[in-house]
């Protein structure tokens, strides 16, 4: 029996690429808003200080809008492939954090920065699967 497959139009990639990285915006996003909002409760349930959750939650409001504006504008996938590295450098950072409880997290921090490892690492994936199919 053949088996014949669609073949990848560039729309339907360029459609991809945009999910994966609006995704990654909205996540970051609603991540960051989190950090900023609730910074105070968010130290006392994971550890840690509240104005270390303020710093991160600035830094992620302007990394989300990076990768919001990439996700919605037609700019090369060299700056997509930067953003991909990004994630990776947040998954590590997030690993050596949970494994060294650094920035005084408690147990709960630690699963924190292991689960939120998981979801850059899978939307990193995601991301590098739609550029390399580009």
């Amino acid at each position: 029996m053949t088996t014949i497959t669609a073949p990848r139009t560039a729309p339907a990639l360029a459609r991809r690429t945009r999910l994966w990285f609006g995704a990654d915006a909205v996540v970051t996003a609603t991540n960051a808003l989190a950090y900023l909002v609730l910074a105070g409760p968010l130290a006392d349930l994971l550890g840690g200080e509240a104005g270390a959750y303020r710093e991160l939650g600035l830094f992620m409001v302007g990394y989300a809008v990076v990768v919001g504006l990439y996700a919605r504008s037609r700019m090369p996938s060299g700056a997509g492939w930067a953003i991909v590295a990004g994630n990776a450098v947040g998954v590590l950072a997030s690993l050596e954090i949970a494994v060294t409880g650094a920035f005084g997290l408690e147990n709960a921090g630690r699963v924190w920065a292991v689960a939120q490892a998981l979801v850059v690492a899978d939307l990193a994936l995601l991301q590098a699967r739609s550029l390399r199919a580009r």
